[in-house]
């Protein structure tokens, strides 16, 4: 199967949701360049009362609801579901934004190397939910988001790109969720165009972004004083 983007045109991509959907906002507004590689021809919920929808459909994009809660046990009969709808809609690629479902192994295979994510964390740490509550808790400096491929383990698979925050002294959940939140909506339209362009390839196991340029400065998270002092060739006398 081709890469996504290799041959001529826009990725069609869906996103899916189950909230409010800012992350999709933010792949809305991008998608709005014609220059963008991807058509975000799709937004898919699993609820009827997503306030994304709303957004979505505001913007001119197609929607649709498989609700979840009709397929309560029935996990392959809920993605055979949404598989028809992602097909009638001739989807390429998918990104999930804040997707509260976790897929299954086979769903996940379907669209090996054409379904991304973005989590609230520098992966792999803090896989799961409560991300900003537990890095706090941890005493990190740094914390931040991820945007992977996915793979059938929950948040895991192939790294595209990740932002970092520091973790301030006093810092809520709610503050530091809202600096990840920003570092979010920068990072995951820039990733969804290299993959819709057909710019990433696997290779053992990591993600490689063609043409990407490679990060030289380093993070520190205080600050320590003597950093700030001059190195011994600096020094005069």
């Amino acid at each position: 199967m081709d890469r996504p983007g290799a041959g001529s045109g826009r990725t069609r991509t869906a996103i899916l949701i189950s909230g409010r959907g800012s992350n999709m906002a933010a792949l809305l507004a991008a998608a709005r360049d014609p220059a963008y590689p991807a058509e975000i021809a799709l937004v898919l919920s699993n609820r009827a009362d997503a306030a994304g929808l709303a957004h979505a459909a505001a913007a001119g994009v197609p929607t649709a609801v498989v609700e979840s809660r009709g397929f309560r046990g029935d996990r392959a009969g809920f993605e055979a579901a949404m598989q028809q709808v992602l097909d009638g809609h001739r989807i390429d690629l998918v990104a999930l934004a804040g997707f509260l479902r976790v897929l299954t192994p086979g769903f996940v295979e379907r669209w090996a190397g054409r379904l991304v994510n973005i989590h609230p964390s520098l992966l792999p740490a803090f896989p799961g939910l409560e991300t900003h509550e537990r890095a706090i808790a941890a005493g990190v400096r740094l914390h931040g988001c991820t945007v992977h491929l996915v793979s059938a383990g929950v948040d895991e698979g192939p790294i595209l790109v990740q932002a970092a925050v520091p973790v301030l002294p006093g810092d809520t959940p709610e503050a530091l969720a809202a600096r990840v939140l920003a570092e979010e909506h920068r990072i995951y339209p820039a990733a969804l165009a290299w993959l819709a362009a057909g710019r990433v390839r696997l290779e053992g196991g990591r993600a490689l972004v063609e043409g990407a340029a490679p990060g030289t400065a380093a993070l520190v998270n205080p600050l320590p004083e003597t950093l700030l002092l001059p190195t011994p060739s600096d020094r005069i006398g």
